[in-house]
């Protein structure tokens, strides 16, 4: 997992908060998701200043197509968790993350999202700008 985080291109930390654990005091699984998004927004940060002028200015936004998530050890509150962010694939109107969750080096979740581009006005596929994608590039 040490690889991963190497090779990876973007990595966020988080700290788990009391609010994100279960009954069991894990991390509810879902919580990853977030964990997911919050790692993306703030690549979007790192790559453009904002979400907002990586995007909207063309007016387009990103949904989620599919998400996965595989969980490999529990996460416990007050944990720091490092968020490695990959981007596996840059299609046409789509891109494809990998992320890889660890904690002090220990491996505790792995997932994939793809994330389409949508116009803002219909809601259609469109293609990724020329701009956005030669900033996204340096995340592969």
């Amino acid at each position: 997992m040490e690889d991963v985080l190497a090779l990876s291109s973007f990595v966020h930390r988080i700290r788990v908060r009391y609010n994100e654990c279960d009954a069991q005091g894990a991390v509810f699984n879902a919580n990853y998701l977030v964990y997911f998004d919050v790692t993306i927004t703030e690549l979007w940060r790192d790559a453009f200043g904002s979400y907002d002028i990586a995007l909207q200015k063309y007016g387009l936004d990103l949904v989620v197509a599919e998400a996965n998530v595989r969980y490999l050890a529990p996460a416990r509150f007050d944990d720091e968790l490092d968020v490695a962010l990959t981007l596996e694939k840059i299609g046409n109107t789509a891109i494809t993350e990998r992320y890889d969750v660890t904690r002090s080096g220990e491996p505790i979740a792995e997932g994939r999202v793809r994330h389409v581009f949508v116009d803002l006005t219909d809601g259609g596929k469109r293609p990724i700008p020329d701009e956005v994608r030669a900033a996204l590039e340096a995340y592969t």
